[in-house]
């Protein structure tokens, strides 16, 4: 997303650029907190998660390099009904609220961007909705993984089976079973909280056709994003 600004823009949002650390599990937003930044990550991934009142929780979205945490702040919105939580941990790049809401205002181009990015999103939303509904774990984790490979630099994700479970919104021994799966058939390689996708060809194979809804879906709106970050 950084790299997709014009030059100018880029320009003025540099001396407000703050490079952060997001480690595994940091709960960046609480549902209802007031956003005072905006993140844009680079090579890690932030997890949107709607809370129960009970503490169940599922996750509705996932933001990678290709987009930015804080959408309500050009939306019109202060605050968030969702918990943002780092899923894979690395950095990002965090900018003061105001500066990105003034600079939105007096640039098209930026407008033109963060909104195609927010339908993106929406689409995504969608999407893990229909899949968290209607397909089996084993397929959920399949989507899972590859939209989160599509977010970051490499085919390596640092998470626990737990965290995965709490983005499913299923039980941690489903997880666990599915993950199983993947690792017999040579798809993964899963020890101490480091996965390994060693064969992305057959895990899109066994994948339900919400990944490619979505990945087919974010290519159109998202043709702003250089080669090297595309989605594969």
């Amino acid at each position: 997303m950084l790299g997709a600004l014009p030059d100018d823009v880029k320009a003025r949002l540099a001396p407000h650029l703050e490079l952060v650390k997001l480690p595994l599990g940091k709960s960046l937003y609480e549902s209802g907190d007031q956003l005072k930044y905006v993140i844009f990550p680079t090579n890690s991934i932030i997890s949107l998660v709607y809370v129960m009142e009970n503490g169940d929780s599922a996750e509705i979205s996932v933001i990678g390099n290709d987009g930015i945490l804080g959408t309500a702040i050009f939306l019109g919105g202060g605050s968030t009904p969702h918990r943002a939580v780092v899923q894979s941990e690395g950095s990002a790049y965090q900018l003061p609220a105001h500066v990105l809401r003034e600079e939105f205002k007096h640039h098209s181009k930026l407008h033109e961007l963060l909104l195609r990015y927010t339908l993106s999103l929406m689409t995504q939303m969608a999407q893990t909705a229909v899949c968290n509904r209607h397909h089996s774990v084993d397929q959920q984790l399949c989507r899972w993984l590859l939209l989160s490979l599509d977010r970051i630099p490499s085919n390596v994700l640092t998470m626990t089976q737990e965290l995965i479970a709490n983005m499913l919104g299923v039980r941690r021994e489903g997880v666990s079973v599915a993950a199983g799966k993947l690792q017999k058939l040579g798809v993964i390689e899963y020890q101490r909280g480091r996965m390994v996708v060693l064969d992305r060809a057959k895990l899109e194979k066994l994948s339900c056709e919400c990944y490619q809804v979505v990945k087919t879906e974010c290519d159109r709106l998202l043709d702003y994003l250089p080669d090297n970050n595309h989605p594969r």
